[in-house]
């Protein structure tokens, strides 16, 4: 058996030694039919004071994780990191903010393809605790920003210390929570210009900004795109993103949030409940994310071949998506944030504790960015 080998079939995940997760111990030992560390001695005793999981982990003297075979005979160290076993998490028990609860759970294994986050912050999105779903009780917020404490076996888009952050899947668990099992294929570098709570307020409306503009509604530089909302959650993503694209933006919003729309990029912004007719017509791309009387008035105002994109509602014509976790899209996202070309706007912090008053203020109006928890305190 090659002498690496006994590592990787010991290990089920690759795991670094990282400061702030508690006490580290490090050996050196001979490489020969190599074998990880005894469970006696001070491995033992670790796991015993922090009642964590003690996970043994092959690394380089640099306190690295090995990127390549040791050379039989040579020396090898092994670190622990102490992972707890159990975690606080807010669980949802009963649709809506009143069957919210923190609960003391146990802290996720990974499967392959998973990583799991040291989650720092978790943005909410209005209205998601009366979203459908199969099982009771679940963990919500799908939006993250934390650090990379282990990978499984199988992953090497992301390594253990990464800052990342990502739209993570809803058809599972959310985020809520002081670690996150999360498909490594998510996760995408933070940007380096923000805290913790300012990455996690960007996935989903920023997500879906993109792929609305640029996926379904396929914008192109010089054409004329109306924005619905334009300073909504999704919509001061869009406008900002349209403007980025060499776009001309047309913004709807209230008269009080005119300067605000024209301090993302709009070219024009109207009160879309009294102005929209002929005079912004023809458009090439309409971007709904209000839907009701406007939505139903949007075709008309299309030019021939002009495309309609809602993220509210189905359209008579045009097309209706739900907002897809994506990698690249985040990497890209990340960039335009750290070169100064997109904004971030946050409207509140709570901590894990008050997730139920996060979830309030989601649903109040007057908003002018995301509502964010911190489970690590600072942002």
């Amino acid at each position: 058996m090659r002498p690496w080998t006994a590592a990787a079939r010991f290990l089920p995940v690759r795991v670094g030694a990282i400061a702030q997760l508690g006490e580290r111990l490090d050996r050196t030992q001979e490489v020969g039919g190599s074998s990880p560390p005894s469970s006696t001695g001070p491995w033992t005793a670790l796991e015993s004071q922090t009642r964590a999981f003690v996970v043994h982990v092959r690394t380089s003297f640099g306190g690295r994780p090995e990127s390549r075979p040791p050379q039989v005979g040579g020396p090898l160290s092994w670190a622990a990191v102490a992972i707890r076993r159990t975690m606080e998490a807010i669980r949802l028990k009963t649709p809506g903010v009143d069957g919210l609860r923190l609960e003391t759970v146990d802290t996720p294994s990974l499967e392959l393809g998973e990583a799991l986050v040291e989650v720092h912050a978790a943005a909410i999105t209005r209205g998601e605790l009366e979203w459908p779903l199969d099982r009771l009780p679940a963990v919500p917020s799908y939006e993250l920003s934390g650090v990379v404490v282990a990978v499984a076996d199988d992953v090497d888009s992301v390594s253990v210390g990464d800052e990342v952050y990502a739209l993570t899947p809803f058809d599972r668990d959310g985020v809520a929570a002081e670690y996150a099992a999360v498909p490594a294929w998510t996760l995408a570098p933070k940007p380096s210009t923000l805290t913790h709570a300012e990455s996690a307020a960007i996935p989903l409306p920023a997500l879906s900004a993109w792929q609305g503009l640029f996926v379904h509604g396929r914008l192109e530089p010089g054409e004329r795109v109306l924005v619905h909302g334009a300073v909504g959650g999704v919509g001061q993503f869009a406008t900002q993103l349209a403007r980025w694209r060499g776009a001309h933006v047309i913004a709807t919003a209230s008269p009080q949030a005119f300067e605000r729309a024209r301090s993302l990029g709009a070219d024009e912004v109207i009160d879309g409940r009294t102005e929209l007719d002929d005079r912004v017509s023809p458009l090439d791309v309409v971007f709904d994310t209000v839907g009701g009387d406007i939505l139903e008035r949007a075709p008309e105002l299309l030019a021939d071949g002009g495309r309609l994109v809602s993220v509210a509602e189905e359209p008579r014509e045009g097309t209706y998506f739900i907002v897809e976790p994506s990698r690249e899209q985040l990497v890209e996202l990340a960039r335009l944030v750290d070169d100064g070309q997109l904004r971030v706007a946050i409207d509140s912090t709570f901590a894990l504790s008050d997730a139920a008053e996060a979830f309030e203020r989601s649903l109040a109006s007057g908003k002018h960015g995301k509502v964010v928890i911190l489970s690590r305190g600072a942002p």
